[in-house]
């Protein structure tokens, strides 16, 4: 096995049962791939060497129970390294740590840790404590366990509450936007509702315009027909007039049909027929009764001097 990646000579020659003693090897990298291949090694020695990181398929080592970190220069962990469910007993003594993940707290099995000589946080420091004896070193896994569940709670926590906000925040965008979209539904009607009240006041004004026009249109007609209808009364001595026009050629057209008749009667053979015998006794009573009134007249206007 060479000092780089510990594939020169197989892990098998280190198995020693269920254990794999893989430390002063001078590695630089886990061998994660091999160590994969032997899941009867449950204890696994991995302390001093020149490790400054774990790889993050190196907790896919599950069938791991005990392991030593120790003496080696890990300035930090995988952050799911809690998927090593089946650990109960870790060495990370003489590390460069200064936080441990939060997925610590599903190490649920822990039953021995040792923290000491790393540069700890403060918090950390306090609550793992010293790991100078088997009871002290069971003492910090429950402790830190404790730790590291309540950080994980106050994450959770955090989450929850930003998912909140943020839901909240979603919630009220979204109540934003159906409000701006309402308000802008509501424009819209009432800009709609205006132009409808634009054309029908523009149409009761066309409608307006029109019937005034027509009004107007009447009056002026009415007004042309009035002298016509005032210069009706005179026109019916113009047909009386023409009628009695037309009576008096009828009575000269009937005097001189009369008056040929009675020169026919009088000067013409024919004053023998018994037609014109009616005729010319009828001219005589009448000249002799005009006679007559013309005495009468006379008379009258002799008493009338005297």
């Amino acid at each position: 096995m060479s000092r780089g990646g510990g594939k020169g000579l197989s892990l098998k020659d280190k198995l020693d049962g269920n254990e794999l003693d893989l430390s002063l090897c001078d590695l630089n990298e886990v061998p994660v791939r091999e160590l994969a291949a032997l899941p009867k090694a449950t204890i696994l020695d991995l302390s001093c060497n020149n490790l400054i990181s774990l790889p993050s398929d190196f907790c896919s080592l599950m069938h791991l129970v005990k392991l030593d970190l120790s003496k080696n220069r890990l300035q930090q962990l995988p952050l799911d390294f809690g998927r090593l469910v089946n650990l109960q007993h870790l060495d990370l003594l003489n590390n460069r740590l200064v936080t441990l993940p939060v997925s610590f707290a599903q190490l649920k099995n822990l039953k021995w840790l040792d923290l000491k000589d790393n540069p700890l946080d403060p918090v950390l420091a306090k609550v793992a404590g010293d790991c100078l004896d088997e009871k002290q070193c069971k003492q910090a896994a429950v402790k830190v366990l404790q730790h590291m569940k309540a950080i994980q709670s106050e994450q959770d926590r955090q989450r929850q509450r930003k998912l909140q906000a943020e839901r909240e925040m979603e919630k009220k965008r979204e109540a934003e936007q159906r409000a701006k979209e309402a308000q802008e539904r509501e424009v819209r009607k009432r800009e709609k509702a205006e132009e409808k009240e634009r054309r029908r006041r523009e149409y009761d004004a066309q409608k307006a315009a029109k019937q005034e026009m027509e009004k107007k249109t009447k009056k002026e007609t009415v007004q042309t027909r009035k002298p016509a209808s005032s210069s009706r009364p005179a026109q019916p001595p113009r047909h009386r007039h023409s009628w009695s026009r037309s009576v008096l050629r009828i009575l000269l057209f009937v005097l001189f049909c009369v008056l040929c008749a009675l020169a026919a009667c009088k000067l013409t053979e024919l004053r023998r027929q018994p037609l014109c015998v009616s005729v010319n006794t009828l001219y005589e009573d009448v000249v002799a009764a005009l006679q007559n009134h013309k005495t009468l007249q006379n008379m009258l206007q002799q008493n009338s001097q005297q």
